[in-house]
């Protein structure tokens, strides 16, 4: 009876571990399909634009010198993207692709503020008639796998898909400070639709454009 008993047990609990390890399976399937999901989007119309050029969370605003690719007064946007998020990059401004580098670095967590300079990224940067905008596509601490099919000299087009990160990571807009900011800290944006900044006449941008989302000390 006993062994009865144990083989009875011992059915159910194998049982039990099946249920969990499918359970399990098919939660890390529909984690994986929803992080690689890919949708259209429709991206806004008008000049002088600056679009998100990732889903996620504005965790950051400030005021910055950028040496690199701008050589002069910049703004900081950057978009914290969850592992929920999707993870597909796109180009913000229409232009042609002028810098290009990628950098080897750390996986700190990317929501961090120091991760912009030390964590493992690629920065490029897009010029449009004269007006840069610098991207980084910075890796966080699960995301160990950039993407970026550009090349030097590549014509981008506003809201085209040019990369993405894998599974939570960060990506910085840098622009001239003279551009037009249109979103505030914590907001949600979505990629190739959200209007981040605006330059230009088109874009209601341009010099002299005051930027209303900056606190003293550059952040919100």
């Amino acid at each position: 009876m006993a062994a009865l008993t144990a083989g009875v047990w011992l059915l159910v609990a194998s049982d039990a571990v099946r249920y969990v390890w499918t359970a399990a399976a098919v939660t890390l399937s529909g984690l994986v399909l929803n992080f690689f999901r890919d949708p259209e989007r429709v991206t806004p119309e008008g000049e002088d634009l600056v679009i998100a050029p990732a889903d996620g969370t504005v965790v950051l605003i400030k005021e910055l010198f950028e040496p690199e690719y701008l050589g002069g007064e910049a703004v900081q946007m950057s978009i914290f993207m969850s592992p929920l998020n999707v993870h597909v990059n796109r180009f913000p401004i229409s232009g042609v692709i002028r810098h290009y580098r990628y950098i080897r670095g750390q996986f700190i967590p990317a929501f961090q503020e120091k991760s912009s300079e030390r964590n493992e990224r690629t920065h490029i940067g897009v010029e449009d008639n004269g007006y840069r905008v610098l991207l980084k596509q910075i890796a966080g601490t699960v995301a160990r796998r950039i993407v970026a099919e550009v090349t030097l000299e590549q014509r981008a087009t506003r809201g085209e898909r040019f990369g993405m990160i894998k599974f939570g990571s960060r990506l910085d807009v840098i622009v001239p400070r003279r551009s037009a900011i249109r979103v505030r800290l914590r907001d949600r944006v979505v990629a190739g639709e959200t209007v981040l900044a605006a330059y230009g006449p088109g874009g209601s941008g341009g010099e002299g454009a005051v930027i209303t989302t900056l606190s003293k000390g550059g952040k919100m």
